[in-house]
């Protein structure tokens, strides 16, 4: 049974090939939509920033002082008042001290 089926197909395959293409003459007519296909993309790799080697210190203001000036005055009263009393002990006794 398979043999003549076999037979049978072979044998319209064989004629459908012999047929003249005057025949079979038509005129198509095709519009086709296209849908893009979903597309598999592999994802990006992740980098992730290695840590900084350095880092930048804090800024710094630069200027001048002007906070506690007032020592210099201090030690320049100290100094003369020492001088002063140095004055009155040394040169108590005398002449002219007490005119």
């Amino acid at each position: 049974m398979n043999k003549k089926l076999v037979a049978v197909v072979f044998g319209a395959g064989m004629a459908a090939l012999a047929m003249s293409k005057a025949a079979s003459a038509h005129v198509n007519l095709a519009v086709g939509i296209g849908f893009p296909s979903p597309v598999v993309v592999a994802p990006a790799p992740v980098y992730v920033a290695p840590a900084p080697a350095y880092v930048a210190p804090a800024p710094v203001a630069v200027g001048y002082w002007r906070g506690d000036d007032g020592w210099r005055e201090r030690e320049w009263r100290r100094r003369e008042w020492r001088e002063h009393e140095w004055r009155a002990r040394e040169w108590h006794g005398h002449r002219g001290w007490d005119r």
